[in-house]
C-alpha cells in the first residue's frame, strides 16, 4: 500500500463520516454502535475498504428520507440486524479457528505416523 492509497483511503473515510454526520441523531447513534460491533468481531471485509459500512449508510439514508426512525429500519434488536448482515462473512475469529484446527490436525497426524 503506497502513500497515495493511504491518502485516498483517508479521503474516502472522511467523506463516509460526513455522510454519517448528516444523518438524523438516532441514526448516527445506531450507526456508531453497529460500527463498534463490526470492528469488535473482526470482520475481514472491513479491512478491504468501507463497502459494508457505506451500504449501511445508504440504507440509513433511505430510511431517514422516508421519515422512518432508525429502529423501524433495523428492528429493535440491532445486534441481530448486524448478525444478519454478516452471516456469510468471514471474521478473523473464523480464520484463527481454522488455523488452530489445521495445526492440531498436523500435530495429530505426526503422532499417529510415529505410532506406526
Amino acid at each position: 500500500m503506497g502513500i497515495q492509497d493511504i491518502i485516498e483511503g483517508k479521503k474516502e473515510w472522511r467523506a463516509h463520516m460526513a455522510r454519517v454526520k448528516a444523518l438524523p441523531k438516532d441514526y448516527q447513534i445506531v450507526y456508531k454502535e453497529i460500527q463498534k460491533y463490526l470492528f469488535k468481531i473482526g470482520l475481514v471485509e472491513l479491512t478491504d475498504g468501507i463497502g459494508l459500512l457505506s451500504g449501511i449508510v445508504d440504507f440509513f439514508e433511505e430510511g431517514a428520507a422516508l421519515g422512518k426512525g432508525v429502529l423501524e429500519v433495523t428492528g429493535s434488536d440491532v445486534a441481530t440486524f448486524c448478525d444478519d448482515l454478516i452471516k456469510d462473512s468471514k471474521t478473523y475469529y473464523d480464520i484463527y479457528q481454522e488455523s488452530v484446527d489445521q495445526e492440531v490436525n498436523k500435530a495429530m497426524k505426526k503422532v499417529i505416523d510415529k505410532k506406526k
